[in-house]
């Protein structure tokens, strides 16, 4: 098991934790990795983009001049794709760009994710994180303490509006419960901020 120093929020360290081998110390699955990578961000698409086929836009019903005789190239009607306000071919319809993993290939690339966050030093623990009040400058202090400059995605166990609402006007900072990390956000982070709490309730769920 690897021995993660925990700190508080004023940037002091406190103790240490360990952490367990069956997430923060798998062997890490690259491809597995990749795929719910993807999986996200197709599940994220929209798919309403449409244009026109050429059986949909209106006008071009009369053939626009005979076949033969003209010295035109031959044309059936002046809504074909070559024309000016014709169809398009093979128009964008809208569509569903999700597809499903299985629970297992989700835990395993989560798993993969936490681990090399681990491997890389990217992985800071904190006692805990409750304020007063909600503060933007009050996170910001707790960031500049643990020495974290850049991206980062702080993972906290219970819904704590003062915590959320204090981190939601940093750029560079975005939040999540235990129940709803992913594998996008956690490897999107230069830095990964976990509570406690947070780490107890991720080693029991996904174990």
């Amino acid at each position: 098991m690897a021995n993660v120093s925990v700190y508080n929020m004023e940037g002091k360290e406190v103790g240490t934790m360990e952490l367990s081998d069956a997430i923060f110390g798998v062997e890490i699955n690259e491809h597995l990795v990749h795929m719910a990578v993807v999986s996200q961000l197709a599940n994220n698409r929209q798919g309403t983009q449409k244009a026109k086929t050429r059986s949909e836009v209106s006008g071009g019903g009369r053939k626009p001049w005979r076949q033969k005789g003209t010295g035109h190239a031959r044309q059936g009607s002046t809504r074909s794709p070559q024309w000016t306000g014709g169809g398009v071919v093979f128009a964008p319809t809208p569509r569903d760009y999700s597809f499903k993993l299985n629970k297992k290939e989700k835990r395993a690339a989560l798993k993969s994710a936490l681990t090399d966050k681990l491997n890389n030093d990217k992985l800071i623990v904190v006692d805990k994180l409750a304020f007063d009040e909600i503060k933007t400058k009050n996170f910001k202090n707790v960031l500049d303490n643990l020495k974290v400059d850049s991206k980062a995605l702080v993972v906290i166990n219970e819904n704590d509006e003062k915590v959320v609402l204090s981190a939601r006007n940093i750029p560079s900072v975005k939040t999540a419960l235990t129940n709803t990390i992913n594998v996008y956000d956690v490897l999107d982070a230069k830095t990964l901020v976990l509570t406690q709490d947070a780490v107890k309730t991720i080693e029991e769920v996904y174990a």
